[in-house]
């Protein structure tokens, strides 16, 4: 399998904060998570909303920023939040940077725009991050696959061994593909210590951790089975955080949240004391 060659790369600077809004930082023995499949600021509540609000898809709606700031007070409570299904400035969304928007509504200092596949101006398909942390590094991991348009980010909070490795992801639906991008995946987090997984990873999770690709890294997650889609009666758990036995999971839950077709799934996690600089 021929892998890409990741580039570093950083917040544009709408992202980053300057040395005067700087704060002292105190240490920190947790974190809180969010994952969200925003669908674009589309508000989707019923299986007939994807055939009515079709449209949506192309052009731009009034709603849709008024859909966005709801998402961005439901993101304002967390410390990193990962987005898949986010629109990076076409005429869908308004040429609104979607990322950018949600960081300045949801007051994050620093965020990063993944674009996954760029129809100009009809569509720029992207994942995002939110962090209220300076990330150490940020890097941008197109995936393995037939049909090119999915990706991985990873965040790297502070530096070497004591530093936390966020993947961000948003992982194809077929079966084969999947277990390229899952390989793909482990290459990255299965020598280092520390490491969060989150996404919408398209598959149960019992699924996902029985595959080959992720067996033996001892990945936890939530012990109950915690469906997100479709959210208007979710039956399927698709959305995921995992995180290394290294990290404290203190609590999971989706959130009751159907301003998207997925629901929001939360973690907070303990950090370990070398892990408390962040």
């Amino acid at each position: 399998m021929q892998e890409p060659t990741p580039v570093p790369q950083y917040p544009a600077s709408p992202g980053l904060v300057s040395d005067h809004d700087k704060q002292p930082r105190s240490p920190r023995d947790s974190l809180k998570l969010l994952s969200f499949n925003i669908q674009v600021g589309i508000n989707t509540q019923a299986y007939h909303h994807y055939v009515t609000r079709s449209w949506q898809h192309l052009l731009p709606h009034r709603q849709r920023n008024r859909t966005l700031d709801e998402i961005a007070q439901v993101l304002r409570q967390y410390d990193l939040v990962a987005l898949q299904e986010v629109d990076g400035g076409s005429l869908r969304s308004g040429f609104v940077n979607q990322v950018e928007y949600l960081a300045q509504s949801g007051q994050f200092q620093h965020w990063y725009q993944q674009r996954n596949r760029n129809l100009g101006k009809l569509a720029q398909h992207s994942n995002g991050v939110l962090s209220r942390i300076e990330p150490s590094l940020v890097e941008d991991h197109p995936l393995p696959g037939l049909i090119p348009g999915r990706g991985a980010i990873v965040v790297r909070l502070g530096s070497g061994e004591n530093s936390l490795l966020v993947i961000v992801l948003h992982l194809a639906l077929g079966v084969r593909t999947q277990d390229r991008q899952l390989r793909y995946i482990r290459e990255l987090i299965e020598h280092h210590p520390h490491v969060v997984l989150m996404g919408d990873m398209n598959n149960p999770l019992e699924h996902l951790l029985n595959r080959p690709a992720l067996q033996g890294l001892g990945l936890v997650s939530a012990e109950q089975v915690m469906p997100t889609y479709p959210s208007w009666k979710p039956t399927r758990a698709l959305d995921h955080i995992l995180i290394t036995p290294s990290l404290e999971m203190r609590h999971a839950e989706v959130l009751d949240c159907t301003i998207s077709d997925h629901r929001p799934i939360a973690m907070e996690i303990g950090l370990p004391q070398c892990l408390h600089g962040l």
